[in-house]
């Protein structure tokens, strides 16, 4: 926010937003329809903005947007940046066993807190489906376990790991994230009675979930914290970063990286590599490690694309 605050204008923070329309709460606790003043500002949940009321009885103005503690972003298939929530301090993967998950789409929204500087951790739902118990979905969990990650297994029918997910929650701004279908709105309807999301079961003819949530929106959880619910998605990307950071988001390698013998080691076919050497070995999971390759290729891939269609 590099302007001077006038005498009129109050602080407040955006709740929802859904494109240029936008929800916002004011010090009071009094939520409201907003209006962007402008075509160049843009806003995302979590925002912390300064708002003119109208003199016309109109819906208040956001005008100007605080620097972001953190910004959570996405990029898009031209390689830009589309931030996607700002200020959070906690990112909660979402997996279940049905729709059948994509841990790379996992894996990336794990690194894309790293790259923001946000805390994440893994919460599996659905922990009640018979095929929570199957090797598959077990050996996924093991593999984030064994990266670092908390891991809480939680059932929105059986309400089990529901406390311990409150717990991590609170004093936290968290987003949950993940793929369609994963359960989303029901744990957030039990964390946050408030919220109201919707739920559908999935799609009957290809077993994937239906985007029940269009806007993301804030929530207060009772027990402490507050929440972002957003709509859920088939893919992922973080936001663009160069070679040497992408190893940045698996936690797994971080540790190891200075023991590789070159200090610019990507951990491909570098001779003395120490991450390479744990994926033999089994420390570091072999599709982790797959994974981070794919996010290599791909963070290469958009690069070029996006410096094409830059100004």
């Amino acid at each position: 926010m590099n302007r001077t605050p006038r005498p009129q204008e109050i602080p407040a923070r955006v709740i929802e937003s859904f494109g240029r329309r936008v929800r916002i709460e004011m010090p009071d606790g009094t939520r409201c329809a907003a209006e962007l003043f402008g075509r160049r500002l843009s806003v995302v949940c979590g925002d912390e903005v300064r708002v003119r009321p109208s003199s016309r009885g109109d819906a208040p103005r956001v005008v100007a947007v605080a620097p972001r503690r953190t910004l959570f972003a996405r990029t898009d298939s031209r390689g830009r940046t589309e931030p996607l929530a700002a200020n959070l301090s906690l990112l909660a993967v979402i997996v279940a066993p049905q729709p059948t998950p994509d841990p790379f789409v996992a894996d990336r929204y794990l690194a894309g807190a790293a790259y923001a500087g946000i805390e994440a951790a893994v919460v599996a739902s659905k922990t009640d489906l018979p095929d929570a118990a199957t090797p598959p979905f077990v050996e996924l969990l093991a593999e984030y376990e064994q990266a670092g990650y908390t891991v809480l297994r939680t059932s929105a029918t059986t309400g089990a790991g529901i406390d311990a997910l409150r717990g991590l929650l609170d004093g936290q701004l968290a987003m949950l994230v993940g793929q369609s279908g994963v359960g989303k709105s029901s744990l957030t309807n039990l964390l946050a009675p408030e919220s109201g999301r919707l739920t559908r079961t999935l799609s009957d003819a290809t077993g994937e979930g239906r985007h029940t949530t269009v806007s993301t929106a804030l929530f207060k959880v009772p027990s402490g914290g507050e929440l972002i619910d957003s709509p859920g998605v088939r893919d992922y990307a973080p936001a663009l970063v160069d070679d040497a950071t992408v190893q940045q988001g698996w936690k797994e390698m971080v540790g190891l990286a200075p023991q590789c013998r070159f200090h610019n080691c990507l951990h491909l076919r570098e001779p003395g590599c120490a991450v390479r050497a744990a994926v033999e070995s089994g420390d570091i999971a072999a599709r982790r490690y797959e994974s981070y390759k794919r996010l290599l290729n791909i963070m290469r891939d958009l690069a070029p694309e996006y410096e094409r269609r830059r100004p």
